[in-house]
């Protein structure tokens, strides 16, 4: 457990010196004095543009990557995609696809949690290049630590039979507390189980990264093509209650579940 709370402080401390750092350098570019900027920045008073987040979250991805690699945190292995693990890849998309609906009326059913990073989130989506900020560094970066790093670590300290359920939703919980924003909370905590269960029956981030990247890339996709998604319910998607269930059923009896046994028949370790 020391180890994993070691590897979320040196997560956090990175991303707020870095964002700290970004936002005081652009200001400085921008022609300010460096007192003043830094003065800005620590008051939290400082105007933070799309471009700004974007390169924040992108220094931010590659020293943390760099940190848990270099001092083997984690560590990244070609061994599992030497076991061609083509069907575990598929079922691990299609297992994120069907975890969308129901999750989301899971928190439709909950009561209303506040959504503090919400403009922040679509004025990244909002820029093509959020997609590589909230689609391909955040799925790397974050199966890396959560999954490779903290997990792992968890996983040292409890028995393989008994205690793998333990330190799953353990990792669960730290992986939706790390969100800071409640409304995300929920949906991160239920994803955090099904991606701590796929590291733990295959000892590879691969698949955790394939679910992480359908996920997000189904939310920037759904921000585009459906504007005000962001605020709708499923019963402005779906028309009535009667179809938000049919849907939601559908998508565990038909895509959800199937991916789960598949996934369950199909999982192991390379040798």
């Amino acid at each position: 457990m020391r180890k994993a709370i070691i590897y979320l402080c040196v997560f956090v401390a990175v991303q707020i010196f870095v964002i700290y750092a970004v936002q005081t350098v652009w200001l400085m570019a921008e022609g300010m004095e460096a007192g003043r900027a830094l003065q800005l920045v620590l008051s939290g008073k400082a105007v933070t543009s799309v471009p700004m987040l974007i390169a924040a979250s992108a220094a931010y991805s590659m020293i943390l990557l760099i940190v848990f690699l270099k001092a083997r945190w984690s560590e990244v292995s070609p061994n599992y995609l030497r076991t061609r693990p083509w069907a575990v890849i598929f079922w691990s998309a299609v297992a994120a696809m069907g975890t969308i609906i129901p999750s989301l009326w899971l928190q439709e059913q909950m009561p209303a949690l506040p959504d503090i990073m919400k403009n922040e989130f679509a004025a990244i989506l909002s820029s093509p290049w959020g997609y590589l900020t909230i689609c391909i560094f955040a799925p790397v970066v974050e199966e890396v630590i959560f999954r490779g790093a903290v997990l792992r670590a968890l996983m040292e300290r409890t028995d393989e039979k008994k205690g793998f359920w333990v330190a799953v939703l353990i990792s669960a919980v730290l992986f939706a507390v790390v969100h800071i924003n409640p409304a995300q909370m929920p949906h991160a905590f239920l994803l955090g189980i099904l991606l701590g269960w796929m590291y733990a029956r295959t000892g590879s981030i691969i698949p955790g990264i394939v679910v992480h990247w359908v996920n997000n890339t189904v939310a920037y996709v759904g921000f585009h093509l459906l504007p005000g998604s962001m605020d709708a319910r499923l019963t402005d998607l779906f028309g009535s209650p009667t179809r938000v269930l049919l849907a939601v059923a559908l998508s565990l009896v038909c895509i959800l579940l199937p991916a789960i046994f598949q996934l369950h028949l199909r999982m192991k370790k390379a040798s």
